[in-house]
């Protein structure tokens, strides 16, 4: 698979999102994708998945089996867990029964299954999530385009998932992954581009860190004792904290678990 001058802009006078880009997609690659807030990640995994086109340049040799998880997963659909799946795996070519068998296999491995009767609307942030990662694995995608697919689940579940990932680069499907985390997926060596300035360049290897925007309760200031020791300065009505990048899960945790909780604003990983 193969991208070419690929550019992307909304509207015929928009900003270009991105521009010129190129990208090979082989057999077997995993490909991580890094780079500020808003700077176009996203945008191009949509590309990479065809779930937008690009305005200029042409993407070829995608395969014909493509799964993606979206950064937002709708959790409003009218459907139960093992409905959603079910359908799921009926659009991605598999019988009813093999749909149904590949759903209740993957609610199982995600130790989900205890929800397949749940609604959508009614499932925690976490299950929902689960699910939004399982629908992409039910019939082998030989294009796998996750956009931070690990956020929001439990630590279980991201063993699971980068497991899942390792299996699917082995049997020789191509991974594109955004994740806030460097580390991940866990245990799968990744090639490294970032996006800046709507173009697409190699990462430097090592030495991340994680820059956390984060608005606490009023006249709060971060406590002491913080996973990663981060450095910390006020912005504008938050605080921005930077820790090296393998303690941002630890973090956030912190964060979002104390009491009052803390408000996440934004994440970026860089050099």
């Amino acid at each position: 698979m193969r991208l070419q001058g690929v550019g992307r802009r909304y509207g015929p006078r928009g900003r270009w999102v991105l521009r010129d880009v190129g990208l090979d997609v082989p057999p077997g690659a995993l490909l991580r994708i890094e780079g500020a807030n808003g700077c176009g990640k996203s945008t191009l995994l949509r590309l990479v998945a065809g779930a937008d086109a690009p305005s200029r340049g042409r993407i070829t040799g995608r395969p014909r089996r493509v799964a993606y998880v979206p950064d937002r997963f709708p959790p409003a659909l009218p459907l139960t867990a093992l409905g959603y799946l079910t359908r799921l795996g009926r659009i991605h070519g598999l019988g009813r029964r093999g749909a149904a068998a590949a759903a209740d296999a993957w609610l199982a491995r995600f130790a989900a299954e205890e929800h397949a009767g749940t609604p959508l609307r009614e499932l925690s942030k976490g299950s929902c999530q689960k699910v939004a990662v399982a629908q992409a694995f039910l019939a082998g995608p030989e294009l796998l385009v996750l956009d931070e697919a690990w956020t929001g689940l439990d630590g279980q579940a991201r063993r699971v998932l980068d497991e899942a990932v390792a299996e699917r680069v082995a049997a020789g499907a191509r991974v594109v992954v955004v994740d806030h985390a460097p580390a991940r997926p866990a245990g799968a060596g990744a090639r490294v581009y970032r996006v800046e300035d709507g173009r697409l360049c190699d990462a430097p290897a090592a030495g991340r860190e994680t820059l956390v925007r984060a608005v606490g309760p009023p006249g709060a200031v971060p406590p002491d004792g913080l996973p990663g020791a981060p450095r910390w300065r006020r912005d504008g009505g938050g605080y921005a904290l930077t820790v090296p990048a393998e303690h941002s899960d630890e973090l956030l945790r912190a964060l979002l678990g104390a009491q009052p909780p803390w408000h996440i604003e934004a994440l970026e990983t860089r050099p």
